[in-house]
């Protein structure tokens, strides 16, 4: 791939990873199904069990729980954001409510769209 080519796919994936952190924080549905594949899987620990959710129970969590009143824009720092032809990889850190999380996430373009299809998450202590 191209250098060009990789900063707008970057760009791209920036923009994938935005509308997935805003959604969640502001419990925007159409962003968040805007960010993920529809047969997209969330995995991790929470509360001391395991979560395997589907993008529907993600949603619908998020949801639930409302959006979380910030001052400003919401914090969420990439630290990492690797890319291979089609398919990327996002390390990112980010505050959902008073919690702090390090995501994977897993993006594969599709047609001309980044989505994510994995998201595996720790939930920091």
């Amino acid at each position: 791939m191209s250098e060009n080519r990789d900063h707008s796919a970057e760009a791209a994936i920036r923009r994938v990873v935005e509308d997935y952190v805003e959604g969640m924080v502001f419990a925007d549905e159409a962003r968040l199904r805007r960010a993920f594949h529809a047969q997209a899987k969330i995995i991790g620990h929470y509360q001391g069990a395991l979560e395997w959710l589907s993008l529907d129970a993600f949603v619908a969590a998020i949801l639930g729980a409302g959006s979380v009143e910030v001052n400003g824009p919401p914090f969420w720092e990439i630290q990492a954001i690797d890319v291979t032809g089609d398919a990327a990889a996002v390390k990112l850190i980010d505050d959902y409510f008073d919690l702090r999380f390090t995501d994977y996430l897993s993006l594969l373009l599709i047609g001309q769209r980044w989505v994510i299809v994995n998201k595996v998450y720790y939930l920091h202590p």
